[in-house]
């Protein structure tokens, strides 16, 4: 059996994916796993598909994660959570910010936003649902959302070995640390 746990990041361009996947690769080499990242960006500067995969444990092979061997699904926006869902491995876990980013041909009209997109999920795997965009809001500053989701993420994968005060003080401005210590704290709160 593999100590290897893989996470998988899903969201939309724009969203902080990629440096909330540099958080937490960063915090695991620190605390001393073996990390491998690997990240899609798509169309990402259009408001397209972003996906990284991060891959730890004692020793890590390959930055991939297949289908149905995904420990946990992270998703910044709930729509993508569903695209990504035959990632999770049975018995995973989905982790997911209600927040609606439409695609093009939802903002051409040619297709429709499911509503039923957050049912669908809890019917399918063990899902946690909070408001990580009004949280972001809430604390002053909407960019930290992805902040917010790396502090539920820490929390639902019990990542408690990490540092990740020192982290967040090696990879954001000066001038941001503090607000985004708070946002690691509040989406920590939502688990």
């Amino acid at each position: 059996m593999s100590d290897v746990k893989n996470i998988l990041l899903v969201g939309v361009g724009g969203q902080g994916i990629i440096l909330a996947s540099k958080l937490l690769s960063e915090g695991l080499i620190s605390a001393g796993y073996d990390v491998k990242m690997s990240e899609v960006h798509g169309m990402a500067q259009r408001g397209g598909s972003v996906t990284t995969q991060v891959r730890f444990g004692k020793k890590v092979y390959s930055p991939i994660i297949g289908k149905g061997q995904s420990d946990i699904i992270v998703s910044f926006e709930k729509m993508e959570a569903l695209r990504w869902l035959d990632h999770l491995k049975v018995g995973g876990k989905v982790v997911v910010n209600d927040y609606e980013i439409p695609s093009a041909p939802i903002l051409v009209g040619a297709a429709k936003y499911p509503s039923n997109v957050l049912e669908i999920l809890k019917k399918k795997a063990d899902t946690t649902v909070f408001k990580a965009a009004e949280i972001a809001k809430e604390l002053g500053n909407i960019k930290t959302m992805n902040v917010v989701m790396v502090g539920a993420l820490a929390k639902a994968m019990g990542l408690n070995e990490v540092n990740w005060e020192e982290v967040i003080k090696n990879n954001v401005k000066d001038k941001f640390v503090d607000i985004n210590l708070k946002a690691f704290q509040k989406g920590m709160e939502q688990l």
